[in-house]
């Protein structure tokens, strides 16, 4: 019997909830991504419940931030793989992309899009995924959340997710190695502290 996705993601805030556990609702991740229509919601809320808490992604500022950023990434949940054909990533050394091929195999996947040889095998080792071999599962909503969490965790992000412009501006620089968005990721970050009432 196939459960809704309403019903689990309800069951499971339910539990993260008595378990003491910070959780989003539906409604207020639909108000931080207002692009992402409700059973889409429903469907990606126990994932992304489950990977902010694991990954210690558990105050408001940490949330508002982190949700922020995954907004602007990857465009309100709907692009779970890179448009571009990851050319641009072909022969980059910096991101373990050694082999030819490495671009375009390895281009960025998921909600937060890792990208690049070096953070897949470092994901996959980290969630028990083999993302070397199997790099499409990172777009996969499961690993595609548990990937956003490491790559946050991997950078330290939360220790600059205090609510603060300065903080959201590191916290930028450090995904996307400068502030390429930056006015649509501070627009995201403003929401997302106002839904979640910071």
């Amino acid at each position: 019997m196939k459960l809704p996705y309403a019903l689990i993601a309800l069951v499971m805030m339910m539990i993260m909830i008595a378990a003491g556990v910070k959780a989003i609702s539906t409604d207020q991740l639909m108000a931080v991504m207002p692009k992402l229509k409700r059973t889409k919601a429903e469907g990606y809320l126990p994932y992304l419940n489950r990977a902010m808490s694991d990954g210690s992604i558990n105050t408001c500022c940490r949330m508002s931030a982190f949700l922020a950023q995954l907004a602007h990434e990857s465009g309100d949940l709907a692009w779970w793989t890179e448009f571009s054909s990851g050319e641009q990533y072909e022969g980059r050394k910096d991101l373990g992309n050694i082999y030819p091929g490495d671009g375009p195999k390895y281009k960025g996947r998921g909600p937060i899009q890792i990208c690049g040889r070096a953070n897949y095998r470092a994901a996959g080792q980290a969630i028990g995924v083999d993302l070397e071999n199997n790099p499409t599962r990172a777009s996969d909503t499961d690993v595609g959340f548990k990937t956003a969490a490491w790559f946050w965790n991997s950078r330290s992000l939360n220790k600059y997710a205090d609510c603060s412009q300065s903080g959201f501006d590191t916290i930028t620089k450090k995904i996307n190695g400068g502030y390429n968005g930056k006015e649509d990721r501070d627009k995201k970050f403003a929401n997302a502290k106002s839904v979640l009432g910071c």
